[in-house]
């Protein structure tokens, strides 16, 4: 065939449901099983029933593949490769055999929504997700499949061009011969769209096709870009372009969208069996992959495409049974006249009935019958015609979800009988059978005014008067449907949708488009309606007594097209920070994890020893001797001005006007609902000046917002941000004092440098800011200083601590020893639901202050019983079985009650040692509580006091 897309000198091999096959290089899974005689390709998602080829193009999920670890392969689109090992999804059994096909037999006790009513009992709640988990998803996943990175790019251009068929060409010629750079796309391999395989025997069609193809590639202002979808459209002309190996985001100056339409199938008792598919699948068969896709074939047709389908059949040597016309009266033209000349018989105001099974599933002939003016069955007037070939050409629906996304007011023409634009936003057009135009001459002239109109938009200026005539028939019908007392007439063939489930869905009440879509699933499934939703709106019309306009259309939301999600997620870019320090911990053998956009050592490996092992003598080294810690990935920020203390008692739930000079005070920051969302330390360095912490994971975001705040509230006071201006360390342990005084001449006694003091001063000669903390229960000390300083002063602690044993630890001893201290850390032991009262932080919330930041939803939950406390619990001394993890959850009475949200060994209280939410009545120290494990097992605890360790805090007050 010319144009053919297939390279007959390259054999492909692949399998499918385990058997060989032979395909040839440019075919399509589909078009290559079809032309193997394959005729079952698929199951259908809640029948389980036998499908074929339905569209030949990405307007449904008939053929769904699983390709080894690619899921959902749409076999109608994606190219044969050489080995490919293909099954059909949502088989149990293969599709021969596919056990699930039972369910049709109960279909009368699963009518449309009957999931919905299956949720509302508790009791059975379960049962019914076990089962639907089972029996429902599309494809399997294999977890060891390899992370695929995806490029993004960017582009820009003065004109947009969607879809390349005879009126994008057109446009995209216009355009470019004003002078504008433009960018044409379309989602097929090659571009030319339906004038190069909606031919009906006219040859002058396909000429004047590639006529147009050829100049668009030779045009040195285009660009063509084949197997390239647009996805969807966001503000200001910026359109999504996916092609295989990326996403390209297209700025352009204005968008014109020559899209198409969809063609849509005919409604009638197993219109769904292998064999029936639209007319334009047959011809995209015939032109595109040389394949004949029926022997004998009856075209149920309702406008001048049906007519070219049979003209096509013929040409491609298949035989045409009858052309069955769902109109009385069929205005003359050429393709008629030519059908009759052949022999063809055309049988006018007639439909089908019913389509017959060969008892494999595939179509063996077809019940045809008499309709009258408003689609009803003529009784006595069936007859049965033996065909394995059914061609659907009733009609159309615009592709216009791209311009519903801009904004496009659309109104129904009844003459067309489809949605056509109304009010284009400003910057983009349409063109060809999206805008109501579809005889070739027509479409061709809408997209040279249009591409003209884009032009002229961008600043190039065009003298193009295009004038379209109006279509001289309706291309769809306004009742395509055919209705049968045994039903089976689907509309929606991914959620197989019959005729039936919309009445009942109306008789239930939902009678909105938008409400049935959601009651009935039509358009939800993988197509998004691409060849149901103009069929359900006419049946909605219908049973409501309302025109198409009046019931109008659903929502169209990005995207529109389905992409992978390797795509949307990029390259994988992740910015990630590393400390000052970050050289010296690899040289240690630090064992990096991520904290926030850091990376933090988790712990420092020691050949010979595990990684539990190396965590606990961290620990024990801090606790007897000494530690060092970096922690400069904590946020550092500075607040100065006259009311710098004003700003903190605004966004913290404490006071700050109060503090003294040298002090320093725990911070809690809740959002505008009170839920925790960040904590710290806030240090008084001077009148007007606060230095303050942040959780290293939040500090973007804290200041972020601190700095709205500030612009919104104009306090007398400035923000800076010292994060990666500043290292910090914390010198840990009952040795502390001892090695920190031979680098410095500073006072480090109780009573010149108290708990929770700040000092500034030098240490070796680096200037620093020292905060006497203890968030891991020792005598310690947080050192801030200049980052350039930040390795030096490391070093030179290391060194003076070497007689006292000293060594670093990580992140997850850190975590060890505030955990036996009973401190909380914000994200893991609180989650986004989380308030101070329920772990404890009654103390640091000062109701009495003017304002803060979440205080009236504070004050509104004060008076509120709490629904769970933050709690210490242990594990029996004796415990030999499964440790919970965190997340694990705590069950009483066969219900979930509250979960672990910290646990651990902690070789200081000889006990796994945790911390939990659980229900106030159960905060009572020796409270059994019992944990469910990942397999079920229940675990026995006992809540318990906190700290676990040194309760009176005895190590922080007087060293050691």
């Amino acid at each position: 065939m010319p144009d053919e897309w297939i390279d007959r000198s390259t054999v492909v091999r692949f399998r499918f449901e385990g058997s060989a096959f032979e395909g040839l290089a440019g075919d399509s899974i589909s078009s290559a099983l079809w032309a193997a005689g394959q005729r079952a390709l698929g199951r259908s998602f809640k029948y389980h029933r036998v499908r074929g080829i339905l569209s030949a193009a990405n307007h449904d999920v008939n053929v769904m593949l699983q390709d080894g670890p690619r899921l959902n392969t749409r076999g109608d689109v994606v190219a044969l490769r050489d080995g490919m090992d293909l099954t059909a999804v949502n088989t149990f059994g293969g599709v021969a055999n596919d056990r699930a096909r039972v369910l049709g037999l109960f279909a009368r006790f699963l009518p449309v929504g009957f999931y919905y009513k299956a949720f509302h009992s508790k009791r059975l709640f379960p049962k019914w997700e076990r089962m639907f988990r089972r029996i429902t998803g599309l494809g399997v996943l294999d977890f060891d499949t390899p992370h695929v990175r995806t490029p993004k790019r960017y582009d820009f251009c003065d004109v947009l061009v969607i879809g390349a068929g005879p009126s994008g060409l057109s446009a995209a010629l216009a355009a470019a011969d004003a002078g504008a750079k433009v960018v044409i796309v379309d989602e097929n391999a090659h571009a030319g769209g339906s004038g190069l395989f909606q031919l009906g025997g006219d040859v002058a069609r396909r000429e004047h096709t590639r006529a147009l193809l050829q100049r668009v590639k030779a045009h040195s202002c285009i660009r063509l870009l084949e197997g390239t979808c647009a996805g969807a459209y966001y503000a200001d002309n910026w359109v999504p372009l996916i092609d295989a190996e990326r996403m390209t985001k297209m700025r352009a100056a204005a968008v014109v969208v020559a899209s198409g339409a969809f063609e849509q199938p005919a409604v009638f008792r197993n219109n769904d069996l292998p064999g029936v598919m639209n007319g334009s699948a047959m011809q995209r068969l015939i032109y595109r992959y040389a394949v004949l896709p029926a022997q004998r074939t009856v075209v149920l047709a309702a406008n001048a495409d049906g007519y070219r389908v049979a003209l096509d059949v013929l040409a491609a040597g298949g035989e045409v049974a009858a052309v069955l016309d769902l109109r009385a009266n069929v205005p003359a033209s050429p393709q008629l006249d030519a059908l009759r000349s052949r022999g063809v018989e055309v049988l006018t105001g007639h439909a089908v009935y019913e389509a017959h099974s060969d008892g494999r599933g595939a179509l063996a002939g077809v019940t045809v019958c008499r309709v009258d003016a408003a689609g009803k069955v003529v009784a006595g007037s069936q007859r049965r015609i033996d065909c394995d070939g059914l061609a659907m050409s009733t009609g159309w629906s615009p592709a216009a979800n791209l311009l519903y996304q801009a904004g496009t007011k659309m109104r129904f023409d009844d003459g067309l009988q489809q949605f056509v634009p109304d009010v284009l936003p400003q910057g983009v057009f349409a063109c060809g059978r999206v805008n109501g135009a579809y005889r070739i001459e027509s479409r061709i002239a809408d997209g040279r005014r249009a591409g003209a109109a884009a032009a002229a938009h961008t600043g190039f200026p065009s003298a193009i008067d295009a004038v379209i005539q109006p279509e001289t028939e309706s291309p769809s019908h306004a009742w395509p449907i055919v209705a049968h007392p045994d039903g089976k007439n689907f509309v929606d063939f991914d959620e197989d949708l019959q005729v039936k489930d919309f009445e009942n869905a109306v008789q239930e009440g939902y009678d909105n488009i938008e409400l049935m879509k959601r009651f009935s699933t039509v358009g939800m499934g993988p197509s998004q309606g691409k060849h149901s939703n103009m069929t359900a709106l006419r049946i909605l019309a219908r049973l409501t007594g309302k025109s198409p306009q009046q019931v109008g259309t659903t929502t169209a939301r990005p995207f529109f097209h389905p992409v992978p999600l390797s795509h949307l997620a990029g390259r994988g870019f992740s910015p990630q920070r590393q400390s000052p320090l970050h050289g010296r911990h690899a040289r240690l053998g630090a064992v990096f994890m991520q904290a926030g956009a850091w990376e933090r050592p988790a712990y420092y490996a020691v050949e010979g020893r595990t990684a539990t092992d190396c965590v606990r003598a961290e620990v024990a080294r801090v606790r007897s001797a000494v530690g060092l810690i970096d922690v400069g990935t904590l946020g550092k920020l500075e607040v100065r001005g006259p009311q710098a203390a004003e700003f903190l008692n605004r966004v913290y739930t404490g006071r700050y006007d109060n503090m003294k000079v040298g002090s320093t005070r725990y911070a809690v920051m809740c959002d505008d609902s009170g839920v925790l969302a960040d904590e710290g330390v806030v240090a008084r360095v001077a009148d007007d000046v606060f230095y303050f912490t942040t959780t290293s994971s939040g500090s973007a975001t804290v200041y972020r917002e601190l700095s709205r705040l500030n612009t919104e509230w104009r306090l007398d006071c400035g923000l800076v941000n010292l994060t990666g201006a500043y290292s910090a360390m914390n010198l840990a342990g009952p040795a502390s004092r001892a090695v920190l005084a031979t680098l410095t001449d500073m006072d480090l006694s109780s009573a010149a440098f108290p708990y929770l003091a700040v000092r500034s001063g030098l240490v070796a000669g680096v200037p620093v800011r020292m905060m006497r903390v203890g968030f891991v229960g020792e005598w310690g000390y947080e050192i801030h200083a200049p980052a350039e300083y930040g390795p030096v002063l490391w070093d030179l602690l290391m060194k003076a601590g070497e007689a006292s044993g000293i060594g670093a630890f990580g992140v997850e001893a850190q975590r060890l020893l505030r955990l036996e201290k009973g401190h909380l850390i914000v994200s893991q032991d609180t989650d986004g639901l989380t308030h101070p009262f329920e772990v404890g932080m009654d103390w640091a919330v000062k109701l009495d202050k003017p304002f803060f930041t979440g205080q009236r939803s504070l004050k509104i939950i004060r008076k509120l019983p709490l629904k769970r406390r933050l709690v210490g619990f242990m594990l029996p001394a004796n415990h030999l079985g499964q440790v919970p993890q965190e997340c694990h959850l705590i069950i009483g009475d066969g219900d979930i009650i509250g979960r672990v949200t910290s646990i651990s060994w902690s070789p200081n209280v000889g006990r796994h040692i945790g911390l939990a939410f659980v229900p106030p009545e159960m905060t009572a120290p020796g409270t059994a509580l019992s944990i469910r494990v990942t397999d079920g097992t229940m675990v026995p605890a006992e809540v318990c006091t906190t700290p676990f360790f040194d309760p009176t805090d005895a190590r922080q007050k007087e060293a050691t």
